[in-house]
């Protein structure tokens, strides 16, 4: 079927053609990473950002070759606050949620924001404010007055060139997610104001809300077919969030009829699903192995009654995928071609990590090179990218994507 409306989102598929896509260029905010608050900002290591942008633009430039259509967050945004009513509340929210909450801070802030254009803000907003960018802060409260070494009035926003994060595309409609980290929920408040108001997207469906309890994030979300999801019960998303967004996504009049929710180890190298699983054609997939043997998988579809109906999966992960996506084959393409070293050297740089722009033919690392040669061997063709820098982030190119458009 080749889906080619006006739908300003449409996902039934991780390999179909890919038709257009949101991304986020590193920014200003890559060098407000300092190694004091590394683990506060969720990093690693510290990048370099000349080099960070010119692998982004490598990568964009790869995507726009293959006919996709590249949207930037920072232009959408910037087109949604041009509404001066819109520009205001946008400012309350994000300083609130920035927990810049004094009076006399936000009054300071306000006063450093008014001259930005709109580009200009959504930028600054992203980068981040530190102390000495405001000169002046009328003490107003207890807030106000207490001394605080930290070097920020806002923090920084390193991890939004991973967009696959904040929301998710499935069907006709979104997950806008509720962030595992307080430091990254800032970040589905991007979306949150893209889908209220701009003229493109605003009225899309959302099968979960930023507004829950419970996390789940984009990299633990993927849509196998139109009538299969999987979702990684992970680091990063709850059970608990996979149900709720289960009950609304086949309550509706989606085609969805099974939600795959894959058990994987709690841990920092395996952040999401799609660090060590990813769909790279119709019957092919790479994957970790290490995550073989521990995987529980369970089966969540509507019963007869309307209920959710949970199972567990007994069968083999090769068996699980054949008898729901309905294939005679699955064949798992070992990360590292399951040497140990290399496939546990490579799953740190995300060498599972594949983004597929049509079947059979995927974007990945240039680095992790033990991986992207199994992948040829088993006929996937593969272009690879520079990735000294954004690498250093932990996520590859499905991590720095959200497909707005795929055909199916």
């Amino acid at each position: 079927m080749n889906n080619m409306d006006s739908s300003s989102i449409s996902i039934y598929s991780e390999i179909g053609k890919l038709k257009s896509v949101l991304l986020h260029c590193p920014g200003e905010e890559i060098e407000n990473i300092v190694p004091d608050y590394l683990r506060r900002l969720l990093f690693d290591e510290i990048a370099y950002l000349k080099q960070a942008r010119k692998e982004h633009n490598e990568f964009a430039q790869i995507l726009r070759n293959e006919d996709v259509e590249v949207f930037y967050l920072t232009d959408l945004m910037a087109e949604v606050l041009e509404e001066p009513q819109v520009r205001q509340e946008f400012l309350m929210e994000f300083m609130e949620e920035g927990r810049a909450t004094t009076q006399g801070l936000k009054e300071a802030l306000l006063e450093l924001f008014t001259p930005y254009s709109p580009s200009e803000l959504i930028r600054k907003c992203i980068a981040g404010v530190r102390k000495e960018e405001l000169k002046h802060i009328k003490a107003k409260s207890l807030g106000d007055m207490v001394k605080n070494p930290y070097p920020f009035y806002l923090d920084p926003i390193p991890n939004l060139y991973f967009q696959r994060d904040p929301f998710a595309s499935i069907g006709r409609g979104i997950s806008l997610n509720v962030m595992a980290n307080t430091t990254r929920n800032r970040e589905t408040l991007f979306a949150k104001y893209i889908f209220n108001y701009h003229p493109k997207f605003k009225g899309v469906k959302r099968w979960y809300n930023r507004d829950k309890t419970h996390s789940i994030e984009g990299g633990d979300i993927l849509v196998l077919s139109s009538r299969v999801l999987a979702i990684g019960i992970s680091d990063r998303t709850d059970p608990v969030a996979i149900e709720r967004l289960a009950n609304n996504l086949l309550g509706s009049e989606e085609s969805f009829e099974v939600i795959l929710a894959f058990d994987i180890p709690k841990a920092r190298a395996y952040m999401h699903l799609d660090t060590v699983f990813t769909m790279v054609d119709y019957d092919k997939f790479s994957i970790y192995g290490e995550i073989e043997e521990p995987l529980d998988v369970y089966s969540i579809t509507r019963g007869k009654n309307k209920e959710i109906k949970i199972i567990y999966e007994h069968e083999s992960l090769s068996s699980i995928l054949k008898r729901h996506l309905n294939l005679s084959a699955v064949n798992l393409i070992r990360c590292g071609n399951g040497d140990r070293i290399a496939s546990s050297r490579e799953q740190w740089s995300d060498g599972s990590n594949t983004l597929a722009i049509s079947p059979g033919k995927v974007v990945c690392y240039d680095r992790n090179y033990v991986t992207n040669e199994a992948l040829r061997k088993n006929n996937i063709e593969v272009i690879e990218f520079q990735s000294y820098e954004l690498s250093r982030g932990r996520g590859g190119p499905r991590c720095m994507s959200m497909p707005l458009i795929r055909e199916y």
